[in-house]
């Protein structure tokens, strides 16, 4: 299966976050509190711009990726870089360490 490719600029910055740190889509669904169940597809949903993202739900993903919200409509890749790089914390790691827990059901 290949990966549809984000149409917004939210979506590609919020797949390039998110693969930073290895969450993969229910992962990442699930440390913001979505349902186990749907967490991967409406992640999936919001990288590829089927669906927008509300801005309650945007702070919870900039919050689980460490990042500050504006990181995600910046259009310049290399200033994208450099605000990701300079924001890079261990705590989304652990949220996806709870996040992979909570999916296997421990």
């Amino acid at each position: 299966m290949t990966r549809k490719e984000p149409v917004t600029i939210y979506g590609r910055r919020l797949r390039e976050a998110r693969d930073s740190y290895g969450f993969s889509q229910p992962e990442l669904g699930v440390a913001i509190g979505l349902d186990v169940g749907g967490a991967g597809g409406r992640v999936s949903r919001y990288e590829t711009g089927k669906h927008e993202v509300k801005l309650g739900l945007q702070k919870l993903f900039a919050k689980a990726l460490a990042l500050p919200l504006n990181y995600f409509y910046i259009e310049d890749d290399e200033e994208a870089r450099l605000i990701a790089e300079a924001s890079r914390s261990d705590k989304p790691v652990k949220l996806q360490k709870a996040a992979q827990r909570k999916i296997k059901g421990k």
